[in-house]
């Protein structure tokens, strides 16, 4: 068989490996020349990467890239381009759980793993999350269960369908790769729609969205979780749910949401959608649960707290690139804030933030980036937030400007609502350079 690797990333890497194994006739096309390759591998670099993969019996494209690019120069391909979760899915006997949603999916995936590890299965986690799945393929064999966390861009031309899956909030996102929302949504619900009567589907009762990507699914069973405004009750029919201060599967007391160490009621969701997706494979190990979210603090970049100098606590939230992630870790917190806000445009509206920010205790905004003087216009129509967009060139300059406006009691939020490609690498480089600049303090 004759396989071209279309771009040569982490995740490309191990395709490249599995198909070596394979005693595949390989090819690796990267528009860098200077990618570094196998010794002896056939390669196909540089502007002309692209050029007669007509020729090759597979194309595996890097997630990135919208098959679109590839179809541009070779219009015939379409039915021979693939990805590494599809090779994946098509070589993988064991169960998978398959955890999609706009932001939360690391984290739920890592409170599945850890549902599951803690409660003596044998678990798995890989996907999206920095684990290519290949790579663990055939350590899988003789593991209970993978958990894979997967985005858009992988699921845009999925197959195959998890035998439990697990859909978060989703909200517009990506709008610079997808046509559209629906175009996002339906890439989306490729992760639902194969699945069949025997699997399970998990979906927000409180994401129109969710339900509605969530419907694709043939499963019998299908599971909500909730987790409703604070004073209000849930809805009947969730399965996993937050009441008061408790949360409940099947009216059955697991914890009090005191005890999970997460911060903000998103990541309540979180919890709720991971006990719904394991509650099964666990046999109700409430113990397993209240262990894990009593201890687990989160992952890296997601609300984490760095540092507390002058009895000011300085949080790390750049995984937030959207504005619903903002206004959640906006929310999460009842002290006052400092809150550094923009980055690079995806064609996403900031209406709801910019009034969310003027109605809540939040004292300056930092508007940075391409969107901060968009933003900012947004907040000042809304209300009389104190803002800075001025002299704010680098992080180090806008960690500084934030301790300067800051008091004992408040806190720094990094929480951009936006991505970072204007300013930095990506959402790591933005939140490694604010870890730095704030470990710099004084």
């Amino acid at each position: 068989m004759k396989v071209a690797i279309v771009g040569y990333g982490v995740e490309n890497q191990a395709v490249y490996r599995f198909f070596v194994d394979q005693k595949a006739d390989i090819t690796i096309c990267d528009e860098n020349k200077s990618v570094s390759v196998p010794e002896g591998v056939n390669t196909q670099l540089g502007v002309d990467y692209l050029n007669n993969l007509d020729g090759f019996d597979l194309i595996v494209r890097t997630v990135g890239m919208h098959p679109k690019v590839i179809l541009e120069k070779n219009p015939i391909v379409k039915d021979r381009i693939t990805t590494a979760i599809n090779l994946f899915f098509e070589n993988c006997s064991t169960p998978v759980i398959g955890v999609t949603g706009t932001k939360g999916k690391g984290t739920t995936s890592t409170l599945i793993h850890r549902f599951l590890e803690t409660s003596g299965k044998k678990s798995l986690l890989a996907g999206n999350i920095g684990v290519p799945a290949l790579d663990i393929l055939e350590e899988s064999k003789s593991y209970d269960v993978v958990v894979l966390e997967l985005s858009s861009f992988q699921l845009y031309d999925l197959k195959h369908s998890p035998h439990i899956t697990v859909c978060l909030m989703v909200v517009p996102e990506h709008l610079n790769w997808h046509s559209d929302y629906e175009d996002y949504k339906q890439a989306k619900a490729n992760m639902f729609r194969y699945q069949n009567s025997d699997d399970f589907a998990i979906f927000n009762a409180l994401s129109s969205s969710s339900k509605e990507i969530v419907a694709a699914s043939l499963a019998a069973t299908k599971l909500s979780y909730e987790v409703p405004a604070a004073g209000t009750h849930p809805t009947k029919q969730s399965t996993a749910y937050v009441d008061g201060d408790t949360i409940y599967y099947r009216a059955m007391e697991i914890c009090k949401t005191s005890e999970v160490k997460l911060l903000g009621r998103h990541n309540l969701e979180n919890v709720c959608a991971a006990i719904a997706a394991t509650w099964n494979v666990i046999d109700g190990n409430i113990k397993a649960i209240r262990s894990v979210v009593s201890s687990f603090a989160g992952l890296p970049y997601r609300m984490e707290l760095i540092r507390e100098l002058n009895d000011v606590k300085y949080y790390n939230d750049s995984f937030s690139t959207t504005p619903e992630t903002a206004i959640a870790a906006i929310q999460a917190f009842e002290q006052p804030k400092i809150v550094i806000v923009g980055g690079s445009d995806k064609g996403i509206v900031f209406d709801d933030l910019a009034a969310i920010i003027a109605d809540s205790n939040v004292k300056h905004i930092l508007a940075i980036g391409q969107m901060g003087p968009v933003i900012s216009d947004l907040i000042r129509q809304k209300g009389l937030t104190p803002i800075t967009t001025n002299n704010l060139d680098s992080m180090a300059k806008i960690v500084h400007k934030a301790q300067a406006l800051s008091e004992p009691g408040d806190v720094v939020l990094l929480s951009t609502g936006c991505a970072s490609f204007d300013m930095f690498k990506d959402y790591k480089d933005r939140g490694d350079q604010f870890n730095l600049a704030v470990q710099a303090l004084v």
